[in-house]
């Protein structure tokens, strides 16, 4: 059987918080992603220097957003900023499935395991592994292999998952973002590096 193959396409940029948040925000004016992708490059919404930059920020931004639902989107306007960047860390892991087993497999397991601290061996570690099952792995230059790492990482600093000097940060998943994302299974509240109180009353 064919595995689905992974997209890799988050090479720029990191977790996008504050242009999340205004994609989000005009989204829910005109709950179009089409019209929301037409006014935010006729507008040059996210301030870019060239055209092709913002069409491409713009493509990446909101397919992550089409992966929460009608109440994360909601809840994203009204959270605090801390809560606002796990849900953005959802979206990404909901867009990019190796980011999520990234989560899951690596950072996860590491935090349960009371190992505090993520490397960028752990990153090379888990991407040798999962390119004996990915064709699509091996033909990533090296180059690009370090900006994935890089901007992966970059990305759990800012969602607050993982401290400047690489200590993983516990995650304390308030009642309302339980609630907001627990349609989506226990699979989701694995993406965080929690622990398994965390995970009860969230359906299977």
């Amino acid at each position: 059987m064919t595995k689905q193959r992974y997209i890799m396409s988050f090479t720029a940029g990191g977790l996008f918080h504050r242009e999340s948040v205004k994609l989000a925000l005009l989204h829910q004016e005109h709950k179009d992603w089409s019209a929301l992708r037409t006014i935010a490059t006729s507008d040059n919404l996210l301030q870019t220097r060239t055209l092709s930059t913002l069409k491409r920020l713009c493509r990446e931004i909101i397919s992550r957003l089409k992966t929460l639902s009608t109440g994360e989107l909601d809840f994203l306007l009204h959270a605090t900023p801390q809560e606002q960047g796990y849900i953005l860390w959802l979206a990404v892991c909901r867009r990019h499935r190796f980011i999520a087993e990234f989560a899951i497999e690596v950072l996860r397991e590491r935090y349960i395991t009371l190992k505090t601290d993520l490397s960028y061996e752990d990153f090379d570690s888990f991407f040798n592994r999962k390119s004996e099952w990915h064709d699509e792995l091996d033909s990533i230059r090296p180059a690009t292999r370090n900006k994935l790492r890089q901007v992966l990482f970059r990305m759990l600093r800012e969602a607050d998952l993982l401290t400047a000097d690489n200590a993983i940060n516990p995650v304390m998943l308030s009642v309302g973002l339980l609630e907001v994302i627990s349609h989506g299974g226990s699979q989701d509240v694995s993406l965080f590096p929690t622990v398994e109180s965390d995970l009860r009353g969230i359906p299977k």
